[in-house]
């Protein structure tokens, strides 16, 4: 081998064997606002990082440069109503074409093989709600309507087939993607606040899947050990449930004296005389979410009867926690928590293995009933209240 292969051969090893763990972020934006900043998160297990921002410059141009040694979620954004999620590969050079006003759906994007995966799963996905926003207008011009019972049992037909659709589209789209952490993002989609296109229990197979091929390449990355953990609660939930003795039916539930998110402390003792429902959740819990609206369809009906409801997070982050209570609307009952995660002190008070987890408590504090879900809950409640 002579010296000229020689030095040919040594120039491919170091160019094979350095990866660039620098990342640029570069775009343009039509009609920008002078002087306006444009700011760079990375999402966390629960949480958004500010890392950079950046002043747009007067052609509507900017950039971002950072470093990362592994595949991460960063959002390019405006506010909370307008951003971009990226999925960020090191070494990748990322250029965006977007509207100021809509980041969420950029006229293009290059260089980012998972992000333009992404737009092409949010175009879809904005078709779909697209579609249940008219069937609500339908609803609204209807609201007087003397036909109006059958006029809602036809648009919740048409709003079930579009929600099989797009959790059918959903299901294939893992599937194609499944090397790729797009698929993570995929659980979690939701047509409106709270309703989510996956349910963790009902499609369990695809959680799995994506915790399965997401935690053997990307273990130490939070919102990948995020999903490692709820796939083993919602396994635990699913089949390993407190029988009713270790639920303690028939028993005075144990005493909780947490603070509420004015800092004020509230006792369960406190809401003797009312039909409560003692329910242990988090915000980063996609089943309790799911939940959720059972919760407040309930609470509705029944609490000018004497129904109460004590819920208790086990959240870690307070704004995860009060961003929770606001978009699932759950501000109108008893709210408390310690933000101490699974290390809450009521862990092992109540032996909580998985959430959600709940116990309906009879007037006198006493358990009548444990873990009840969705139809359960309010045949319960309808036996209770309605004798």
């Amino acid at each position: 081998m002579n010296k000229k292969s020689l030095f040919y051969l040594f120039a491919i090893m170091i160019l094979t064997g350095c990866k660039n763990n620098t990342f640029l972020i570069s775009g343009t934006l039509t009609n920008p606002v002078n002087g306006e900043y444009i700011f760079l998160d990375q999402l966390k297990s629960n949480e958004l990082t500010t890392v950079d921002s950046v002043k747009v410059s007067a052609d509507g141009k900017f950039s971002f440069k950072g470093e990362i040694k592994n595949p991460a979620f960063y959002l390019v954004k405006f506010n909370d109503n307008n951003f971009l999620t990226l999925l960020v590969d090191p070494g990748d050079k990322i250029i965006l074409d977007a509207k100021h006003d809509s980041l969420n759906f950029p006229v293009s994007v290059e260089g980012s093989e998972g992000t333009e995966q992404m737009a092409i799963y949010n175009r879809t996905m904005s078709k779909t709600i697209n579609k249940l926003r008219a069937l609500n207008d339908i609803y609204m011009k209807n609201s007087d309507n003397p036909n109006l019972a059958a006029v809602m049992d036809s648009l919740d037909n048409l709003a079930q087939g579009y929600l099989e659709e797009i959790n059918e589209y959903t299901k294939k789209y893992i599937d194609r993607n499944l090397g790729s952490l797009v698929s993570l993002v995929a659980l979690y989609q939701q047509v409106a606040p709270s309703v989510y296109v996956l349910n963790p229990e009902k499609d369990i197979s695809y959680f799995e899947k994506v915790d399965s091929s997401m935690y053997s390449k990307y273990p130490d990355y939070d919102p990948v050990a995020t999903l490692h953990e709820q796939v083993k609660q919602l396994k635990t939930g699913m089949h390993g449930e407190p029988t009713t003795e270790e639920a303690g039916v028939g028993a005075e539930a144990p005493e909780i004296s947490l603070p509420n998110p004015e800092g004020d402390t509230i006792k369960l003792s406190s809401t003797r005389g009312s039909v409560v429902l003692l329910d242990f959740w988090a915000s980063w819990c996609s089943p309790c979410r799911c939940e959720n609206p059972n919760l407040v369809k309930a609470y509705s009906l029944y609490h000018n009867k004497g129904f109460q409801i004590f819920q208790v997070s086990l959240d870690k982050v307070r704004e995860a926690w009060l961003d929770g209570i606001k978009e699932d609307q759950l501000g109108k009952w008893i709210q408390v928590s310690d933000l101490k995660y699974w290390n809450s002190v009521v862990v092992p008070l109540y032996k909580i293995e998985s959430i959600p987890c709940n116990y309906l408590l009879d007037k006198n504090g006493r358990i009548i009933a444990s873990n009840l879900r969705g139809e359960q809950l309010q045949n319960k409640l309808a036996e209770i209240f309605n004798k």
